[in-house]
């Protein structure tokens, strides 16, 4: 099938770094989101960057005169019913998602696809809820989704071969590695990182080091480019805490327990760098 026309619900920070990946290959975007502010600073937030490309010379000035000009922004659901192919790109939480999912099942055109930016999240569960399993898919993108090369496509059991191979082709489009991936809690990349990340706050909790020291293990000891509670600032700790948290529902394993420290800090507000204080202070 062809993909020209795709929506983009949610523009917060992941939302609209996939907008923008999507506008620099050509494609047409309408992104959606129930808040005009968000939408008004999403906007920006792509224009600034695609400018920005465009003076370091990555970017054609006509190229970038088309990405601005086809990109287009509603707080009306509805407007979703045009679009050969929607991304969910909302908070993870299921709950959330599900509730997302049944509204497009009513919603989209009946041959649109309907994919999911979940980290780790059930596929099987939304394509249930929208009620068209066949066309749900997950493509996990990794932040920033401009910058990192890696795409996990993700089926469940009842995702049919023609959408599945139509996402692959579409990542090969955008330009990024598209790796196939079981529909398990964490996927694969996740299912290997947080738990990693958990054990480096579980460190600190226990103190086996300082916060700059964990970070300097992996860094030269591993190769790491930034560290894991770095990291964990970086994707937010309420973040963190979500995908945890879920992954020992899922599993019905402690190994997968969030470490107390993570859930005092999302207690009182220390999500890391968006609230200018983590592991490490921003501010």
């Amino acid at each position: 099938m062809t993909i020209d026309n795709i929506a983009v619900i949610g523009a917060g920070t992941m939302g609209s770094g996939i907008v923008q990946v999507l506008l620099q290959s050509g494609l047409n975007v309408l992104l959606h989101d129930a808040d005009q502010t968000a939408l008004t600073k999403a906007s920006a937030t792509v224009a600034e960057r695609l400018r920005q490309q465009t003076a370091k010379g990555r970017l054609d000035p006509n190229t970038c005169d088309k990405a601005l000009a086809a990109l287009r922004t509603t707080e009306d659901f509805a407007a979703l019913a045009a679009a050969d192919m929607v991304v969910e790109v909302v908070p993870e939480r299921l709950d959330l998602k599900v509730e997302i999912f049944t509204r497009l099942g009513r919603t989209a055109a009946p041959d649109a696809i309907l994919a999911s930016n979940t980290s780790g999240l059930d596929i099987a569960a939304l394509g249930r809820a929208a009620d068209r399993p066949d066309k749900v898919v997950g493509m996990h993108f990794f932040n920033p989704p401009p910058v990192m090369p890696l795409v996990e496509i993700v089926r469940s059991a009842d995702t049919s071969e023609p959408t599945f191979t139509a996402i692959m082709a579409l990542a090969e489009k955008l330009g990024k590695i598209a790796i196939p991936v079981a529909n398990s809690p964490g996927f694969a990349a996740n299912r290997i990182l947080f738990p990693m990340i958990n054990e480096a706050i579980y460190a600190l909790y226990e103190g086996v080091a300082s916060a700059a020291d964990i970070d300097r293990v992996l860094e030269l000891g591993a190769s790491h480019p930034l560290g894991p509670l770095a990291l964990a600032d970086f994707v937010g700790l309420d973040v963190t805490l979500d995908i945890l948290a879920s992954f020992e529902e899922r599993f019905q394993n402690p190994k997968y327990r969030p470490c107390p420290l993570l859930r005092e800090m999302v207690a009182r507000g220390d999500l890391g760098r968006k609230s200018g204080r983590g592991f490490f202070d921003y501010s």
